[in-house]
């Protein structure tokens, strides 16, 4: 990848250099027993280089779990602005169909109080109007009567139930 730097943890790094400290000091005591020499050496050089690769994959692994780590935080991160975004957005909506139906109920409440009003107004003029026709009924009966009183007629009709 380019311009990607391998890490190696500080562990690894020491256990490198006691390594090759390790198989100078083999190797200096090979060399010193003469004919095992060259095979302990060898040896000790092939220890440190596997433990050389070990180091390095342990560091490679450690690497690729930090990159799988930090792109699952990222996505998430993403998701959960979306989410939010979207939260508010409905939030929003869910505030203005409120309102609208807050300003639909006082309409409508205005409306009923405007019928109620004119049915008010409705039954005060027939309330009027029926006063109207008592008062009418009213003269006209104390016409009769007193027609009748100057004639001295007894009218047809009495109380109605005889």
């Amino acid at each position: 990848m380019k311009g990607e730097i391998a890490f190696t943890p500080p562990e690894a790094k020491s256990n490198e250099s006691t390594a090759l400290v390790a198989a100078q000091k083999a190797s200096g005591t090979a060399r010193s027993k003469g004919s095992g020499g060259s095979a302990d050496r060898d040896l000790a050089l092939a220890k440190v280089e596997k433990e050389k690769k070990l180091t390095f994959i342990k560091a490679w692994e450690e690497s690729e779990k930090t990159k799988a780590d930090n792109k699952a935080h990222k996505k998430m991160s993403i998701v959960t602005s979306w989410e939010n975004s979207k939260k508010a957005t409905k939030e929003a909506d869910l505030r203005k169909t409120e309102e609208q139906l807050e300003k639909k109920k006082a309409e409508y409440g205005e409306k009923m109080k405007n019928k109620v009003a004119l049915i008010h107004k409705q039954a005060e003029e027939k309330k009027a109007i029926i006063q109207a026709q008592r008062g009418e009924e009213i003269l006209k009966a104390e016409e009769v009567a007193a027609k009748y009183r100057a004639t001295g007629y007894m009218p047809k009709k009495f109380l109605g139930c005889f």
